[in-house]
């Protein structure tokens, strides 16, 4: 316990310079211990053995609904149970959401071992990951790459990091573009993080602390207070120390996030929470290709500065939201928001390589000081109109960020053409790199760089107005439709600093919403929906609204997409769920995203399809399996879209072997994708098998052991552009052990 309350409060002792340590110690990585290496798959032999097939159909009672108030939360909640998805603002049933929805519970998170937004796409169908720079959340939705489509408990959550997990009740995916909920973007669906509130009544108390084979160590904790029949206080926190296979990473992350609940009377709820977040990490852009693939004999080589590739985040969160009852057909709610961001990374990468022992250098540091402020309302009601019975949703939203951002690129002092910020180096006799003195490895000085090039600076202010309105129309016992739309107004002023000019645009539209669900029998839905979105041509993070070459866009039309997605919903027992989805989006005006503010002239389609199976088979068995298919092209030149793996699925296995034991097995399979819209540059396809164990001594106390990539496969999971090529991690280990009371 006494271990668990320290290792959170230390947090950032020593700071100086551009990184927080003023020195750096030489660690031995993992790979250098191979006898310890060997005995992994020793210690987890025990997760891949046989269960008694008599023991594996029981099923259990699962509450299927969305139910907004009635949430599982606490040490008993189940593993896997999705009973609610909190982005949607309605109660309506999951099986009568005409959309593919994937929810991964905070208690399956805690079995699989998971620990980044990464890790929980990795087994999430229709959806994979993107590098992001290595400093940033990154998700293809769908064939379409983000860095801004994240929400938390409903509300937009754009601001370029990597999000903790210690203070999530469940992660929501919700695939396809639909505005009418949540507003501009979501082009290929959006990712939404439900956090755990006090809750009025109980009383518990969770620690957490692990370690890893990589030397990563961390610790979280869980408490939650009744402080009387009307009031309860929660307190979730967190610290990591980040480690991994990769030379020269470190960071340590810290997060604290107090809640209260006040029960005011039977009929109103009000919740207060805030959260304060501090990241630092070293920025890691993976390696370079070759002549159309990953540069395979470069892997064991990490392309960055000791020193100057670090990402620091500081957030402050404030978050208010009440909600009403008015009577048994009627609910209102206001939410308001509130958050401060202050983030720089700083980066030397790789931006080309000969294929023999020249490696092209490049870097640049940039930092974004954002505030952001929104608050909306809405109102849900049921009635009647003769026969039809209807819910209603009516709502209002506005948004007012203000965002300064500058980026500065490196200049190397040596170099004299006209593009000073790059240069090749020799990596044949070794070589270092730290604070931009690039040396090769006898310790002759090669270059020198620094970040004096100003590349951009910028003030910019966004106001954004929305209402909408969503008719859900019960039809029969066995048809409903859904109706409605948004209007959304966004209103964008940049001011260039270097030039002492501003442009601005405005955007207005409506995005409609239909959909039809047809019931044939109580445990069966198929469904058939229409949506559309917007992104503006300012991009996801609104630095500027230039073209690649600094000039005013002339046409600043927005991106715009459209989704038809049919889809069926079958549940298999009260317990077990299975879908069934296919669908096409297609975009116009699409921003390739390399160049902030750049509008390509393209328009693509994607279209596939997702299966997915989730649930308890019996009281012994926890299943999540899911598969997704996926074609796009450019329609202009039928060229294939980056980062669209054809097929890929995952397996997660869950096996209560004894009151106390339980084991767990899981797959995954991404197929080969291409790196850049020209397809000239393919990542391979992979196969990883992961591994848990776990063993719950007392009611209180417990043991898990996780295992990733268990038969140790190389394999090169995502990339950013095509000389920046993640390397997945070797077979590894976390020990966990968890205490509750």
């Amino acid at each position: 316990m006494v271990l668990i309350y320290g290792l959170l409060l230390r947090n950032h002792l020593i700071r100086s310079g551009p990184r927080y340590q003023t020195y750096r110690i030489s660690r031995m990585k993992y790979r250098h211990f191979p006898a310890a290496k060997a005995a992994i798959p020793f210690l987890c032999t025990v997760s891949i053995l046989p269960i008694n097939a008599q023991d594996v159909f029981n099923p259990l009672v699962l509450d299927e609904t969305l139910v907004t108030d009635d949430r599982v939360e606490g040490p008993d909640a189940e593993a896997g149970v999705p009973t609610q998805v909190t982005a949607y603002r309605t109660d309506t049933p999951l099986r009568d959401v005409p959309h593919s929805i994937t929810v991964m519970t905070a208690e399956q998170i805690q079995q699989q071992g998971l620990d980044s937004i990464g890790d929980v796409v990795d087994y999430t169908p229709g959806v994979n990951t993107s590098q992001g720079e290595g400093h940033r959340d990154a998700v293809v939705f769908r064939g379409v790459r983000s860095t801004a489509d994240f929400f938390a408990d409903g509300v937009r959550d754009d601001v370029q990091y990597f999000r903790s997990l210690y203070n999530v009740e469940q992660v929501e995916v919700i695939k396809g573009p639909n505005a009418l909920t949540f507003g501009r973007g979501g082009v290929g669906g959006v990712l939404n993080r439900s956090f755990k509130r006090a809750e009025v009544g109980e009383n518990f108390h969770q620690q957490q602390a692990s370690i890893d084979t990589f030397g990563a160590y961390g610790a979280q904790i869980d408490s939650n207070l009744s402080l009387n029949e009307w009031s309860a206080f929660r307190l979730n926190a967190h610290y990591d120390q980040l480690e991994n296979h990769r030379d020269l990473y470190d960071g340590e992350r810290f997060g604290v996030n107090p809640t209260f609940t006040f029960n005011l009377g039977a009929d109103t709820d009000l919740r207060f929470s805030y959260e304060y977040a501090d990241h630092d990490r070293f920025i890691d852009r993976g390696i370079p290709s070759f002549n159309g693939s990953v540069a395979e004999n470069l892997s064991d080589l990490t392309f960055g500065d000791s020193e100057l590739n670090y990402n620091n985040l500081e957030a402050h969160v404030f978050r208010v939201a009440l909600e009403h009852r008015f009577n048994e057909d009627w609910t209102g709610r206001v939410n308001a928001f509130y958050g401060t961001y202050d983030k720089v990374y700083s980066n030397y990468y790789s931006s080309d390589y000969d294929g023999a022992d020249q490696v092209e250098i490049d870097g640049y540091i940039d930092r974004t000081d954002r505030q952001r402020f929104a608050t909306s309302g809405d109102v849900v009601g049921e009635f009647f109109t003769g026969p039809l019975k209807h819910k209603v949703l009516l709502g209002a939203e506005y948004a007012h960020t203000s965002s300064d951002q500058d980026r500065y690129n490196n200049v190397w002092a040596e170099e004299t053409d006209s593009s000073p910020d790059q240069r090749f180096f020799d990596i044949s006799n070794g070589y270092s790199l730290r604070n931009g003195v690039f040396k090769d490895g006898a310790g002759n000085v090669l270059g020198t760089g620094s970040f004096t090039s100003l590349a951009d600076d910028t003030e910019t202010t966004i106001n954004v107005v929305s209402a909408f309105i969503q008719d859900e129309i019960a039809v029969s016992e066995h048809l409903d439709l859904i109706v409605g739309a948004r209007f959304d107004r966004f209103d964008i002023e940049v001011y260039d600093n270097e030039t002492s000019s501003s442009l601005s645009s405005l955007d207005q539209r409506v995005t409609p919403r239909f959909g039809v669900v047809f019931k044939p029998v109580e445990p069966v839905s198929i469904y058939g929906s229409y949506s559309e979105t917007f992104l503006p041509a300012s991009g996801e993070q609104y630095t500027d609204l230039v073209d690649g070459s600094g000039n005013p866009v002339s046409d600043l039309d927005p991106n715009t997409s459209s989704n038809i997605e049919i889809g069926a919903k079958w549940n298999l027992s009260d317990d077990l769920a299975f879908s069934l989805a296919g669908f096409r989006i297609l975009q116009t005006n699409v921003s390739n995203g390399a160049v902030p503010g750049t509008v390509e002239r393209v328009d693509s389609e994607i279209f596939g399809g997702e299966a997915e199976l989730k649930g308890r088979v019996s009281d012994q068995w926890f299943v999540s399996l899911g598969y997704s298919f996926l074609e796009g092209e450019n329609t202009e030149t039928g060229a294939g879209l980056r980062e669209l793996p054809k097929h890929t699925f995952s397996l997660w296995n869950n096996f209560q072997v004894t009151d106390k034991l339980s084991l767990g097995l899981g797959v995954i399979y991404q197929d080969e994708s291409f790196v850049d819209n020209a397809a000239t540059i393919e990542l391979p396809s992979y196969t990883r098998v992961d591994a848990a164990a776990r063993y719950q001594f007392t009611d209180d106390f417990g043991v898990q052991l996780n295992v990733e990539n268990l038969f140790d496969k190389d394999y090169y999971p995502n990339a950013h552009n095509n000389d920046n090529i993640s390397v997945g991690a070797p077979i590894n280990a976390r020990l966990t052990f968890n205490t509750r009371f």
